[in-house]
């Protein structure tokens, strides 16, 4: 019984030594492929380049819809098609903000309205400046030290946290509320410190919303100008002057764009993907046309390995994450109504870095499972499976029950040009982001082997 017992567990320690070094030959025919003849690095330059930033509901993201479509089709999917969603219109226009101090000279600062916030109408509206640091110092204001005035929330970006996500999640809430919260209480419009963990004068836009109907302008400045406001504040009065002609303009019929190689073994899908519209300034390079053109490199290196995939693997570009998410709430409101099974969706979406690791939101055992793999990534990098989130495309599908990820580069650098004019293509290095497509393409093989 033990010589039986002795040679089963044998047997088994062989099979399973086998499986990985398969997988691990896999891997690094994987990582070969993509850092010598991967394309995404040349086709992100074609999308930032060509096309630039591209906010859903603008002609530019209409053609990168156009230029997705034929990317899938370059790639090797064997079906592409466009879902059609709504999407809402925002425009930003021109814009200016200047302050002054009692008898002094305006003075124009540098800044940008924030997605989805309604301007001036093209009017000056202005007021005295008061600042808070907080949002339990702003709940102490009363309505009469508010009303008429500009409130200028100056929250720093947190510097302590080593995992960059966590700072942007802190000070996120004064960008989304700032609007609303000095509406309440009669202020005539709000300012915001950027969400940015650099100190330098570039200010980051990105959505706000409004909490009723009354509705005010809410922009950004940069951390320098913060300062230095801040820094005014100490010892004058000083007033600002807002002239803004951006706002909502309804809405429109745009595309997802969706691309896929059909299954060998069963139609389950599994998902990767990022979000093709961008904000309004910069090229979008890295929120998230990195995010873009990794996911259809994993399509590509399918194809050109000739990897018999057994579950069909589909490639989401999504419309409108930046100001709506409506591609992905559209996208998982189609799964359930065609009760389409899925298996997996890992979104890219946190810039074109260095990969380190996949944060997996789902059960313990499929997460136990995807970390008992992580000795296959670790030679190219990637080590940290420890996180529980994923993209916010996907939400949709984990309200589902669906098993969704996302791909977790390097974040050191990504919040400083978050939203910004800085987001361009010279910003990204061509290793880093076929490092990360092969990451994406390694994950997605061991779901198709082993789900």
């Amino acid at each position: 019984m033990k010589k039986i017992l002795g040679t089963t567990l044998t047997l088994l320690g062989l099979t399973v030594f086998g499986q990985a070094k398969e997988d691990s030959i896999q891997f690094a025919k994987i990582s070969t492929e993509i850092l010598n003849k991967g394309k995404a690095y040349n086709e992100l330059r074609e999308l930032t380049k060509n096309i630039g930033h591209r906010l859903s509901g603008s002609a530019s993201y209409e053609k990168a819809v156009t230029w997705a479509e034929q990317k899938l089709r370059d790639a090797g999917a064997d079906k592409v098609w466009l879902q059609e969603v709504m999407v809402p219109v925002w425009v930003r226009g021109k814009e200016s903000l200047q302050i002054k101090t009692s008898g002094g000279k305006w003075k124009s600062l540098k800044m940008l309205s924030l997605g989805n916030s309604e301007g001036t109408g093209g009017k000056d509206v202005s007021g005295e400046i008061i600042m808070v640091r907080s949002m339990e110092e702003y709940d102490k204001l009363s309505p009469e030290q508010v009303k008429d005035k500009i409130v200028f929330f100056n929250y720093p970006f947190s510097q302590t946290y080593i995992e960059t996500f966590r700072g942007y999640g802190d000070a996120a809430k004064y960008r989304s509320t700032a609007a609303s919260l000095t509406a309440k209480k009669g202020g005539k419009f709000a300012i915001i410190r950027s969400l940015s963990s650099a100190f330098d004068d570039v200010p980051h836009t990105g959505s706000m919303r409004y909490q009723d109907d009354k509705k005010i302008p809410a922009v950004a400045v940069g951390s320098t100008t913060a300062d230095e406001l801040a820094e005014l504040l100490k010892s004058q009065k000083i007033t600002a002057k807002l002239n803004s002609n951006c706002g909502m303009k309804g809405e429109k019929l745009s595309h997802s764009v969706i691309g896929e190689i059909t299954g060998k073994k069963d139609k389950s899908v599994i998902v990767v993907g990022g979000h093709l519209d961008s904000w309004d300034v910069g090229e979008g390079a890295h929120d998230d046309g990195s995010g873009i053109v990794q996911s259809i490199e994993v399509l590509r290196t399918f194809k050109n390995l000739g990897i018999q995939n057994n579950h069909t693997i589909r490639v989401v570009c999504f419309a409108n994450e930046e100001n709506g998410v409506k591609g992905g709430v559209m996208y998982g409101k189609t799964v359930k109504e065609n009760n389409e099974k899925h298996l997996f969706a890992i979104e890219t979406d946190a810039g074109g870095f260095t990969p380190r690791g996949i944060s997996l939101e789902m059960d313990n055992e499929k997460r136990k499972q995807i970390q008992s793999w992580a000795d296959l990534f670790l030679p190219y990098g990637v080590y940290d499976f420890k996180n529980t989130y994923s993209g916010t495309d996907l939400y949709p599908l984990h309200d589902l029950g669906i098993p969704t990820a996302e791909l977790v580069p390097d974040s050191q650098r990504y919040f400083d040009i978050h939203h910004t004019e800085e987001d361009t293509f010279e910003k990204v290095n061509r290793r880093e982001l076929l490092l990360g497509a092969s990451t994406l393409t390694q994950i997605i093989y061991m779901i198709d082997k082993n789900w």
